[in-house]
């Protein structure tokens, strides 16, 4: 199993997360999932340009301009660079960060992310 089979399952939870918080107006929370889903699939291409594009959705829907271009900027690097490794490990993914800065995984990503690595052996 590679990367993106492994990872997809905990990936579609946090953008379920997403989605539900955003549908009951709670941003914060949404958005924190994306961030999460962000860290967990960031090497997976498919995976890390699929949150960013839901990021980039966000960011629409609430007109936020710095979030729309700092999403545009990140697909074409989520697409461009994830599968040369190209990617700070941990970063959450947001425009409220730089893209290219490595950030501390919290402890319960790093659970998920050795989930998705033993079921890869």
């Amino acid at each position: 199993m590679n990367f993106t089979q492994a990872a997809k399952p905990y990936v579609t939870q946090k953008l379920n997360e997403a989605h539900k918080s955003f549908t009951d107006n709670d941003d914060v929370s949404g958005f924190k999932a994306l961030e999460d889903a962000h860290v967990i699939g960031q090497h997976s291409t498919y995976h890390h340009t699929r949150v960013h594009y839901e990021m980039l959705k966000f960011g629409l829907k609430r007109k936020n301009v710095k979030e729309v271009l700092g999403q545009l900027f990140r697909l074409i690097g989520a697409v461009s660079k994830t599968s040369i490794g190209l990617l700070p490990e941990g970063n959450t993914g947001g425009a409220n960060v730089s893209p290219f800065k490595a950030m501390p995984i919290s402890q319960a990503n790093k659970v998920i992310l050795d989930k998705i690595k033993h079921a890869q052996s």
